[in-house]
This record gives structure tokens, sequence and C-alpha cells, in this order.
């Protein structure tokens, strides 16, 4: 006699349940990670064309000295044509960084499809910048939206850690040597509550850059009231945060361009200039 366990269960598997609509439902995918693509841009203008192409060429070399140390390189778009205009934006693209710079006046910020080429755009300004990151976004990451008050922060019931992860962040803040290597807070690791990451969100306040990262996923970068404090959060492509940080820098690793990507970036604008011509 066959043992019902050496059977299979009746009522499981493919078939045996009714289909709504008629066919499977699956769960959504990871979707890819971004990667470049050169677009050519094209322009019946000849003079339109050529003015483009001669301010990208500056740009290129731009980016090589950039790479060596120089000073950041700052172009005006509103000083070109509208032709010239249009075909540099088909040239230059959309990358990976976002910014939103908040003062007077707010500045937006859009990295192009080279790193370390970066658009910016606000009330009277229409303009490029070649750098690690722009300037504003150092200058003006850590002016206070909401002030750090630090300890002064309202305790409540739930805190547990984060006084102890406030002193380790302010003391990295404030003994920080410029251009020392990134201080990070792990909290992924750390046993904390939520009322320790609202006291911590309270005692730090909210400076004035957010950055979105995208690449598989998504890396959000917020500026922190607490000068060379940022907090940097990872979610996969589904949305769900996998690592949450606060890093002590002058700017974040993920959302800089290396002196490696500025190289690069000279290369594929050039690449682009020879393809057009």
């Amino acid at each position: 006699m066959v043992s019902p366990f050496t059977l299979p269960p009746a009522g499981f598997g493919p078939g045996s349940q009714p289909v709504p609509d008629g066919e499977l439902q699956y769960m959504v995918m990871p979707s890819g990670m971004r990667t470049y693509s050169p677009h050519f841009p094209e322009a019946d203008d000849r003079e339109a064309m050529a003015e483009a192409l001669a301010m990208l060429a500056e740009m290129a070399a731009a980016c090589e000295i950039v790479a060596q140390g120089a000073p950041p390189a700052h172009y005006d778009l509103s000083s070109l044509s509208p032709g010239a205009r249009k075909v540099m934006a088909d040239a230059l693209g959309q990358g990976e960084v976002s910014m939103k710079i908040r003062g007077v006046p707010a500045v937006m910020v859009q990295e192009s499809v080279f790193a370390g080429v970066w658009m910016l755009l606000a009330a009277g300004t229409d303009a490029v910048e070649i750098a690690q990151a722009p300037g504003l976004s150092l200058a003006r990451a850590h002016v206070a939206r909401r002030p750090a008050i630090g300890v002064l922060a309202k305790k409540v019931a739930g805190i547990a850690n984060a006084p102890a992860i406030l002193t380790e962040i302010l003391d990295q803040s404030l003994n920080r040597k410029p251009g020392s290597v990134a201080h990070v807070v792990n909290l992924s690791l750390l046993p904390h509550t939520p009322e320790d990451l609202d006291w911590l969100a309270e005692a730090l306040g909210e400076g004035s850059v957010t950055i979105l990262s995208r690449g598989y996923g998504n890396c959000r970068i917020t500026a922190t009231a607490q000068p060379q404090v940022w907090r940097v959060q990872f979610y996969n492509s589904m949305d769900t945060l996998i690592l949450d940080t606060f890093e002590v820098t002058e700017m974040p690793e993920v959302a800089l361009a290396a002196a490696e990507d500025l190289r690069d970036s000279e290369i594929r604008i050039r690449d682009v200039i020879g393809a057009i011509r």
C-alpha cells in the first residue's frame, strides 16, 4: 500500500486555485540600474550647432583641469542663442543626481549625463558648473531652516540610545578636520526606537540642501543644521529603506563626482563632439 505521504497533496499547485481575470499576477521585480547612454543632438541650424559645440569643447577641457584640482568652472547658458541652448540641453541630458538648494534665490540642480557637469536653474540663473559638487550646495548646506538645538531637544518616553548617538555625532562635527575621512554612524546596525529618530531629527535640525541620487534604487541625502552632518538613507528599487546613516563630512561621497569621473566626462564630451562633427 502506498503511503499517503508519498502522494502530492490535493488542492495545491498550478491550476488548483481559481485565477482572477484569467491571468496570474506577479510581484513587480526590481528595475535595472541606470547606465550612461550617449545622446547626439540634432539641429538644422548649423550656426546654433557650432555655437553649442564650441561651449561643449570648453567644458571638456574644464573637466580635465578641475579633475587636477583647479577651481570649479562656470558657463552661462543664457548667453547662447535659443537654437544653441536647445542643442546644449539635448547634449547634456539628465544624470543620476539632483539637488534642491533653498535660500534666495532657491536653486534647482541637475547633474548632466556627464558626471561633475552640473546644470543650475534659478531666477536669473541658467548655468553649468563643473565641479565635484556645486559650490552653493556646500555653502548653503547647513544654513538652518530649523535650528540644531542639540541636547535641548525635548525628551519623551521611548528614547533609548539617541543621547549617546548625538554625543558621538556632535563630537565628530566639532572636531572634524577638513578633508579627513567621513565619519559614519550606521543607524541600521544600532538599536534604536522611533522616538530616538524623532529626537535626533529635532536635536540636529534641518539644513537647506536636499539631494537625490538615483541608481539601483535611490539614495536620499538631507543636510542637517549641525555643521558637516548629513542624513544619508539608501532605498532599494522597491523603495524599501535598506541603510540609514548619519555622515559627518563636507559632502557625502555618493553625491560627489570624483576626479576619475571628471576625466571620464571629458572623454565622453569629446566623443559626442566628434560624432556630431
